[in-house]
């Protein structure tokens, strides 16, 4: 879905919301590496999944420093802030419709272990984490949350529906939950509909034992695609970061790659 080179737009939009660089100190000493450089290694492991450790030297930075600013910027909530930049841009755009949601989940293995996995009920009980994502109407990813691959779909629905983002860019108050909510068989739970009544969102959750031909996915394909293009950044596709603020990095840069994406096809 992306190319392993880093978009200048990437940057331009990351940097005003980076620390400023450090300097050496007054007895000298050698200049850090750049946040340019740290976001080039940092898109191409996310693109090409390749280990830190195997990152090129040509490209201006080792892996460990890279993972360092990964992990310190997700502390920092810099990612989290670069995805809602990006989706204020979208709705400014009018390219945002937050009026409907639709989730969906996929698997993923977790090599080593880690903070958010479980044993898969897919996967002959190896170690894996569950990604949750929400989407708006046209597929722009709202939200992606880990938890542990045995966690039950209906479980991580209201968690990952209490993260729907504050979105600026238009006059008036911005939306703090959608009216629509579109899931598959996975979420059918009669508590959950009644949670999400009361929360002023209508569910539209196909029933388990009903009858085929529901056609709610006429609505839902856009969040099977979202997750195709996810998947298509290669680190999201197996875990090997153990700790859960990587992960969450992960999946903030995620959700960022795929609106810049978004972004970048409705303006050209």
């Amino acid at each position: 879905m992306a190319d392993a080179r880093m978009p200048e737009k990437f940057y331009e939009l990351a940097q005003p919301l980076l620390p400023a660089e450090q300097q050496p100190g007054p007895q000298g000493g050698r200049r850090p590496v750049g946040h340019q450089s740290v976001l080039k290694v940092i898109w191409f492991v996310l693109v090409t999944g390749c280990r830190w450790k195997d990152v090129p030297q040509e490209m201006g930075c080792c892996g460990e420093t890279a993972r360092t600013r990964l992990q310190a910027w997700e502390r920092a909530g810099i990612w989290s802030q670069l995805h809602l930049l990006l989706l204020t841009m979208l709705r400014e755009q009018n390219e945002l419709h937050l009026e409907t949601a639709i989730i969906d989940s996929t698997q993923v293995r977790a090599f080593g272990g880690g903070d958010a996995t479980g044993p898969s009920p897919v996967d002959r009980r190896k170690k894996g984490t569950k990604f949750t994502v929400l989407v708006d109407r046209e597929g722009v990813p709202l939200v992606i949350r880990a938890a542990g691959a045995n966690r039950s779909d209906h479980v991580e629905i209201l968690p990952t529906v209490v993260s729907f983002p504050t979105v600026p860019g238009k006059p008036g108050r911005p939306r703090t939950h959608p009216e629509k909510l579109y899931a598959d068989a996975g979420y059918d739970c009669e508590a959950t509909r009644s949670l999400l009544r009361w929360l002023g969102i209508e569910p539209h959750i196909r029933r388990r034992n009903g009858d085929h031909g529901s056609h709610l996915g006429r609505v839902r394909w856009v969040v099977e695609r979202t997750i195709s293009w996810i998947k298509g950044l290669r680190r999201m596709r197996a875990r090997y970061d153990r700790s859960a603020t990587s992960i969450d990095a992960w999946t903030s840069i995620a959700a960022a790659v795929v609106c810049l994406h978004i972004l970048s096809a409705a303006t050209s």
